[in-house]
């Protein structure tokens, strides 16, 4: 059993936050950020986050307008949510695009990173103690705005920066960062990479010396320009981190830009951002910021799985800020969830998934479904994350049956709709028709399976079927190959089966099931909502 950290709080209870991104430009304006807000409502989501902007919030130094901020409380309050800022300032996505005008035009004291070239590229450098003080005392104001004018606590996070680091160059080459990679390294660091011979970044050090003292390049060799880039990174962010709390104590996160996609180098993804081989330099450097999250784009499940593996840490619970809206996130998401203990959830530019009548489109149906089912099990999640009693239910391609061994069943979950030629669902679900289990047009099965205790277990998900076997009753989980071909004589009996959903943590019964309806295991859709299946002994 894990003990589950929970950064997110509303009224001093955990919660999950589950939703979505707006796209890059949509706090501008209350109109285009409505969009945003529609699109979270048909997502059945209960999270937004959305940009605030530093070039919006100081368009003149030392001048604050917070009218954006203000659209987004009131919107907030509207629609019934929750928001999470994200705080656009020295860094977006490796550049320095939302800074202000102010900051831009004044190369000489906000600094910009030199390339080996000795050329400055489009970046603030995070060498520049000018850069990090401005910074600092714009987002300081934004939560002192927050504090003052936030009544109803909208907000429960701040992303500080967006995907930070240093793009089209491993580091800066300017002198006073020069200095530094000559300097020391310092020794609480060393000390902390030689105590950790699990790490990349320990074996990185064994390789090139493992010397106790030097600088940079005599410790880390190849590596040192990005680990000094990803140690200083994380001071100043971590110290706009400190003086922001200092005003206003909300959860602050920083999220990554993965170098995981393509075989890259440093420079090619932002250097210095908390990718997973600098990752522990990060963890080992931060003393305010409280998480450290991956956005994960990568389409295929092996790789996704393993970003969820390297973020999620007793010093690092996994949280996903951004993520795909449509296609593989529709399923992939069940494992970051179900097996990782994600804390929350989100999938970036979410406007997309709404048609120009404000309906979701074809392609985002399955992805929206999803994201219904986790919402329903929220209650459960709350419970039972870090125990093993929660298993992801995911379809990949040409998967016709997933295995589950759980206390005391084997449990059987069949994709696709039944066997060939019957349904086995309801009046309400029966226009999928007679279609066969592998057809490509079905969607895909997902969800999430929750065992409470021996007998009862509540799914939620869509697209499968669950069937149970006591164990010791019938052979053992290699007789289950081929379930269909004996029609699904050897499951278990049903005490009840209801769909249902929870209210202030208490499952209420929608409608009980029962004959042909639960004659083919027990079947769940995203519109039925919970379905809790109680067994016989």
């Amino acid at each position: 059993m894990a003990d589950i950290k929970r950064i997110f709080q509303v009224d001093g209870q955990p919660f999950f936050p589950l939703g979505g991104q707006a796209k890059n430009s949509s706090g501008y304006n209350r109109a285009e950020a409505e969009t945003a807000f529609r699109a979270l409502r048909e997502m059945h989501g209960n999270t937004l986050e959305i940009p605030v902007y530093w070039e919006q919030v100081e368009p003149v130094e030392g001048t604050f307008v917070f009218d954006g901020v203000a659209d987004l409380l009131a919107l907030a309050g509207e629609y019934r949510c929750k928001l999470v800022l994200l705080w656009f300032a020295t860094w977006k996505n490796g550049d320095m695009d939302y800074a202000p005008g102010w900051v831009k035009a004044d190369q000489q004291r906000f600094r910009r990173v030199i390339n080996p070239l000795g050329v400055p590229i489009w970046g603030l450098s995070p060498y520049c103690q000018a850069n990090r003080d401005a910074d600092a005392n714009a987002l300081a104001h934004l939560m002192g705005y927050l504090k003052e004018h936030d009544r109803e606590r909208s907000v429960i996070a701040v992303q500080v920066e967006n995907e930070p680091g240093t793009l089209w160059s491993d580091r800066d080459y300017a002198p006073e960062a020069e200095a530094i990679f000559q300097a020391p390294v310092p020794q609480d660091l060393v000390e902390a990479i030689a105590a950790a011979p699990e790490s990349p970044v320990h074996a990185a050090w064994q390789m090139a010396s493992a010397k106790k003292q030097g600088n940079w390049p005599e410790l880390f060799g190849r590596y040192a320009g990005e680990y000094m880039n990803a140690w200083a990174i994380c001071r100043y962010i971590d110290h706009i981190t400190g003086c922001a709390k200092a005003v206003y104590d909300l959860p602050m996160y920083v999220n990554v830009w993965l170098a995981e996609q393509f075989f890259r180098l440093a420079g090619d993804y932002p250097s210095g951002g908390a990718v997973s081989p600098v990752l522990d330099i990060w963890l080992w450097t931060k003393k305010h910021l409280d998480l450290i999250a991956p956005d994960i784009y990568i389409p295929y499940t092996a790789g996704y799985r393993q970003i969820c593996a390297n973020y999620t840490r007793p010093d690092n619970p996994l949280f996903v800020p951004e993520s795909g809206s449509m296609g593989p996130n529709a399923w992939q998401m069940m494992y970051a969830i179900g097996e990782y203990n994600a804390i929350g959830y989100a999938s970036f530019g979410i406007e997309h998934i709404l048609d120009d009548e404000g309906a979701v489109v074809p392609a985002a149906q399955q992805a929206v479904e999803s994201f219904r089912a986790v919402a329903e099990a929220i209650p459960l999640l709350l419970q039972y994350q870090g125990t093993d009693r929660i298993h992801a239910i995911a379809q990949e391609e040409n998967q016709s049956e997933q295995f589950l061994d759980l206390e005391g069943w084997y449990g059987v979950v069949t994709f696709g709709y039944g066997t060939p030629g019957f349904v086995g669902r309801d009046w309400r679900h029966a226009t999928s028709g007679n279609r066969r289990v592998l057809d490509a047009t079905l969607p895909r099965g997902r969800g999430l399976l929750f065992q409470a205790d021996r007998n009862t277990f509540y799914l939620v998900g869509g697209a499968y079927q669950l069937h149970l076997c006591r164990k010791g009753s019938w052979g053992s989980m290699a007789s289950f190959t081929m379930l269909r071909d004996f029609h699904l004589d050897r499951q278990g009996h049903f005490v009840t089966v209801d769909e249902g959903h929870f209210e202030e943590g208490a499952f209420v019964v929608d409608r009980r099931r029962n004959g042909d309806e639960i004659d083919h295991g027990a079947w769940v859709e995203p519109d039925i909502r919970v379905l809790r299946v109680v067994m016989s002994d």
